[in-house]
């Protein structure tokens, strides 16, 4: 049997009437939100779903309001098509694509405030971007109100802003965090790794290898977080990426700064490669 092409839905009443109705039937729903430009990291949270609900809907839509004014929204790869082909492996799958006009209706000035958990490394750097993912999440939760949303390790700080939020809010809905999915060399999967040239995909290698190092350290009996943190900026400014932006070893839950390593904790790395921010992540559990 071919592979069918998932249902694409854009208008926001419809895809409510179809959660409910499945719902209604005793179906169990999962989400998994997207921004398009889907890889092998989007394709096991879809994956995900499918062995724990009965429906997945997928939605795709670059949100504008987690973008700076100097940050990358006009050529974010927009790939819809390749998007559908890709999704076809998977049974029963609806995909929503709502045009920002429904989303963000002429008028509106909501934002969702978000949590603590966001305020430090990602939120420093780009002070309006939780902002924009809270509002957006919350928003793509009312319209599919399922009973799962699956997002993925790689955006850590981000998933753990929407599971506070959630707690926060009262938001009926599981919050699934999957593994990271690499690539042979390490890279953490990403829609923005497509625009690496050659020699800067091979220089962004040196990320994963950094978190490899830094956990190999604190495995070795290294507790002194500044050791490990200078260790990890001389092996990413040897490898000429172009910018840090940041380096931490966190608290899993709280992602405040730790000074000595006790117990589990969490390495966050923002880098620019070229032009193209990449940021990756490791949970140490010693």
């Amino acid at each position: 049997m071919n592979p069918q092409r998932p249902q694409l839905v854009h208008d926001l009443n419809q895809i409510r009437d179809i959660v409910r109705k499945a719902q209604s039937a005793g179906k169990k729903v999962g989400l998994v939100p997207t921004m398009g430009a889907l890889h092998q990291g989007h394709l096991s949270l879809v994956e995900q779903s499918a062995s724990q609900c009965d429906l997945t809907v997928v939605t795709i839509f670059v949100n504008p309001t987690q973008f700076a004014q100097d940050e990358d929204l006009a050529k974010y790869p927009r790939t819809l098509e390749s998007d559908l082909e890709l999704l076809s492996q998977f049974s029963p799958v609806i995909v929503l694509a709502p045009e920002a006009a429904d989303v963000y209706p002429a008028g509106s000035s909501t934002a969702v405030q978000p949590p603590d958990v966001g305020r430090l490394w990602e939120g420093e750097k780009r002070p309006d971007h939780f902002a924009g993912v809270a509002t957006i999440v919350l928003k793509l939760f009312n319209m599919v109100p399922a009973e799962i949303a699956f997002f993925g390790q790689k955006d850590y700080q981000q998933a753990c802003v929407i599971q506070q939020m959630v707690k926060d809010l009262n938001v009926p809905m599981e919050i699934q965090v999957c593994p990271i999915v690499r690539e042979p060399d390490g890279l953490a999967m990403s829609s923005r790794n497509r625009y690496l040239s050659q020699s800067e995909r091979k220089t962004a290698t040196v990320i994963s290898q950094t978190l490899e190092i830094a956990e190999q350290m604190m495995r070795e009996g290294e507790t002194e977080t500044q050791v490990i943190l200078d260790q990890c900026m001389q092996e990413l400014t040897a490898a000429h990426v172009d910018s840090i932006d940041y380096v931490t070893i966190a608290d899993p839950i709280t992602l405040e700064l730790v000074q000595t390593i006790a117990g589990p904790v969490v390495i966050l790395i923002a880098v620019y490669v070229g032009k193209t921010r990449l940021i990756d992540n490791r949970v140490i559990q010693l």
